[in-house]
């Protein structure tokens, strides 16, 4: 099926209907009950329950008869409390040292070695209080240094019942529904990728770390044969593996190289313009000039929508490059991956489907708690090197009759269903109404932007290309330092959570806009904390001098 659109609860809820609470979804749920088990020894008396210790099996279990109700009452007053919190802290993060919030904890959590103190909810919370006391919240309006959304509450909610349910996808008796779920979803996704979903390969990862790794492993294997098995050195037969990428591509391509046992030797990096966007005219020199050198491109990585400036390369032109000379192209797309949602900016990813992988982040430009990672392929026989059968999770005969195996799509073996809570926002918004979600953001970013420009004391680095405006205060020649300590006064007296980044060398500041909430007037209010805090830094730095 694929995506449609239902109600955007954004627009269109009555303002005064209310939320159903986590709680009371979860008291809904059923259960069947647990058979009883049949023995055929008789089993050793157990030991001994200390008078004082808590069930271990009536009601101790969430997926036992009562399990959802005990479930739901303890979400309830975990809620409670974490709200109460949250009031108690008034900001987007505690305005408090690193020290001052490790001491709280400590002190909070003690020993795990002694008798809990109080109930079971007792103990939950208490400690929610003081995560929740000691958070930064990404629902905040001054909460905005980090590609780290405010996740949808009908999302969090399916969270939760994953949890209650606890699947595994490494097998299908572990997993039955999840397993059709997840192979449902990702199928859409790469439709929507432009992929003809029914031949393309997907698995929900834990991220654009993972999601990156895991497709230079397939493009690693792709290029050498069966380097999982030999080795780099002996598949490679002499040749240099080595992968491409824009000069501001996300760390994990290094990473992921290193652990593939390329070395981050391996990695070239390709020139940028302005925007961080690779030059397609640099990428064919620099594949030019690797063959010339007896080099062996295993893949070119692409991306769309970089950390800083949200750079999206040319994917199209990028894409001819790396046919010409019979490249693997993986698009990182964990940032800018949330644009094919929108009607208004999905041309931004013109190309995308011309990739041979690609990443995206749910947990990003689709609100979904993390994690909600997406690795996507072209066709699924590209997943082959990852391709295993082991015997007491998906036997060859059981493949054959029928029974379905997601274990050779991923590197992890026991692996939680995610898929769940992207299932239920996908139907429960439909990919237009998380579109709109998307425009809300780029819209409050032009508008931050443009607020930037009439400060007489900020800089504003580029023009955003998605939901990042990168600015500094302009402290002259001291504007380095500047910026560092007025970042850090912010954090420690907990009044806004901004970015940090070097462009060329020099400090800058960044605000991701990932709020959809979030309105104009909230981020003046935010620039305005930044300028004071710039004030009192730079007229301290004079003082001192």
């Amino acid at each position: 099926m694929p995506i449609t659109q239902s109600v955007d609860p954004v627009t269109e809820v009555p303002p005064d209907t209310e939320a159903t609470p986590v709680a009371e979804v979860l008291s809904s749920t059923t259960t069947r009950p647990v058979p009883a088990v049949l023995s055929v020894t008789k089993a050793p008396a157990p030991p001994p329950v200390p008078a004082n210790a808590a069930p271990l099996l009536s009601g101790g279990l969430a997926g036992a008869p009562g399990g959802p109700a005990t479930v739901a009452s303890l979400v309830e007053a975990a809620t409670r409390a974490l709200a109460e919190a949250a009031d108690e802290r008034g900001g987007p993060l505690p305005a408090r040292t690193p020290h001052q919030v490790a001491d709280a904890v400590r002190e909070a959590l003690g020993t795990a070695d002694g008798a809990a103190e109080g109930t079971a909810r007792d103990v939950l919370v208490r400690l929610t209080r003081v995560l929740t006391a000691g958070a930064a919240d990404p629902a905040h309006p001054r909460c905005a240094a980090h590609l780290h959304c405010p996740p949808l509450a009908v999302a969090v909610a399916a969270d939760t019942v994953a949890s209650v349910l606890n699947q595994s996808l490494d097998s299908w008796d572990q997993a039955p529904a999840a397993t059709a779920m997840e192979t449902q979803v990702v199928a859409e996704l790469a439709d929507l990728v432009g992929y003809r979903g029914r031949d393309a390969g997907g698995v929900v990862t834990s991220g654009g770390t993972e999601s990156n790794l895991t497709a230079l492993l397939l493009a690693r294997d792709h290029a050498l044969g069966d380097a999982g098995r030999r080795g780099v050195a002996r598949a490679a037969d002499g040749a240099r593996p080595r992968v491409l990428c824009g000069r501001v591509a996300h760390f994990s391509v290094q990473r992921s190289a290193a652990l593939l046992g390329l070395g981050e030797d391996a990695v070239v990096t390709v020139d940028v313009d302005s925007q961080h966007r690779m030059r397609p005219a640099a990428l064919r020199e620099t594949l030019l000039r690797l063959r010339s050198e007896g080099d062996l491109p295993v893949a070119v990585v692409a991306t769309a929508g970089t950390t800083d400036l949200g750079g999206i390369d040319p994917l199209g032109a990028v894409a001819r490059v790396t046919r010409e000379f019979g490249v693997w192209l993986h698009v990182d797309a964990a940032y800018g991956g949330g644009l094919l949602f929108s009607r208004r900016l999905r041309g931004l990813l013109a190309g995308l489907e011309r990739a041979d992988s690609v990443s995206l982040d749910l947990h990003k430009l689709g609100w979904q708690p993390v994690a909600a990672g997406i690795l996507l392929t072209r066709e699924r026989a590209l997943f082959a090197p990852l391709s295993r059968s082991v015997d007491y999770l998906n036997p060859t005969d059981d493949e054959e009759a029928g029974y379905p195996s997601l274990l050779g799509y991923s590197l992890r073996t026991t692996r939680r269903a995610d898929v769940f809570k992207i299932a239920v926002t996908l139907r429960a918004l439909g990919a237009d109404g998380l579109g709109r979600l998307v425009d809300a953001c780029r819209d409050l970013t032009l508008r931050t932007a443009s607020h930037v420009l009439t400060e007489p004391r900020l800089v504003l680095a580029a023009s955003p290309s998605l939901t990042t405006v990168v600015f500094r205060y302009d402290a002259g020649a001291h504007s380095d330092t500047v910026n560092a300590q007025l970042r850090r006064r912010l954090l420690e007296e907990g009044r806004a959570v901004v970015g940090r980044t070097r462009i060329n060398g020099r400090v800058w500041l960044k605000l991701t806009l990932l709020n959809p909430d979030t309105t104009a007037e909230d981020t003046a209010a935010l620039l305005a904390e930044v300028v004071a805090a710039g004030d009192t830094e730079a007229a301290a730095l004079k003082e001192s001098r």
